[in-house]
């Protein structure tokens, strides 16, 4: 296949991905009566931010915004931290049923969420949190895909540089975070990236483990901008445009140790 096929191959998928987004974008600067009136163009005659202004006068998004920030942060600053020892602990440390214990985590995966969803409703309001922000976190305080990653990543560090490490009296937090934290800033980016879009992105979950419209985070508020018999397709795409940044910034941001950390894991 030649150069130039090649590039036309990875603009053409190039533009059909990004086409929903391109749309999005357009409407939510079309002024709300042009998007009736003139029907759909891909470059309206006029752009104007009327949709973002009607959104923050009519609901609280910054709130919506920060809840959804918070949530995300902490779930994603927990789950890192847990999937990083459990990896590690699977990798690197030898003990009694350690391979059962990492079959039984990845056997976990082929559960359906919607199957534990209720046995974790119930876990959620036996331990008093149903309605709190931590009824949100802590469910996804930790993921099997997240330790299995972590696993394969850390059995590619040479365990002699362990074993040097343990020889010269460093114990095992020490080696942890002198010695193998330190080589793991690809795989922290994957980790952080997956973590933090699975939790951005989640509607389900919260919106049955939320009870108050003021905790809600954006894409459970999302569906107030949708009535029964109409909805505001303007200020619908301006707050989903508000939702998609902060994910395309963190993109922007780890993309270059992302792609490391996902090849060294062997997924491609």
């Amino acid at each position: 296949m030649s150069r130039w096929v090649r590039f036309l191959v990875v603009a053409v998928v190039c533009a059909v991905m990004l086409f929903p987004l391109y749309c999005m974008l357009v409407v939510a600067f079309t002024p709300r009566d042009a998007l009736f009136d003139s029907g759909a163009q891909l470059w309206p005659d006029a752009f104007t931010t009327e949709n973002f202004t009607r959104l923050f006068d009519r609901f609280p998004v910054g709130t919506w915004f920060l809840n959804s920030v918070m949530v995300a942060g902490i779930t994603t600053a927990l789950s890192v931290t847990v999937n990083l020892l459990a990896g590690y602990a699977l990798a690197k440390l030898r003990f009694l049923g350690r391979d059962a214990v990492f079959v039984l985590i990845i056997s976990t995966m082929m559960i359906p969420a919607q199957a534990i969803m209720f046995p974790q409703f119930r876990t959620v309001i036996d331990l008093g949190l149903f309605g709190t922000f931590w009824a949100v976190i802590l469910p996804s305080a930790a993921t099997a895909f997240g330790i299995f990653l972590a696993r394969q990543f850390l059995l590619a560090i040479p365990d002699e540089l362990i074993e040097a490490a343990t020889m010269d009296g460093a114990g095992q937090v020490r080696i942890f975070l002198r010695i193998v934290l330190p080589l793991c800033k690809p795989l922290i980016a994957v980790l952080v990236l997956l973590a933090f879009m699975a939790q951005w992105n989640d509607f389900l979950w919260p919106l049955i483990a939320l009870k108050d419209p003021a905790l809600y985070t954006l894409p459970v508020s999302l569906r107030f901008l949708q009535g029964q018999y109409d909805a505001d397709y303007g200020g619908l795409m301006a707050a989903a445009l508000i939702t998609c940044l902060p994910l395309v910034l963190l993109f922007v941001l780890l993309q270059r140790y992302f792609v490391q950390g996902l090849a060294r894991t062997g997924i491609k």
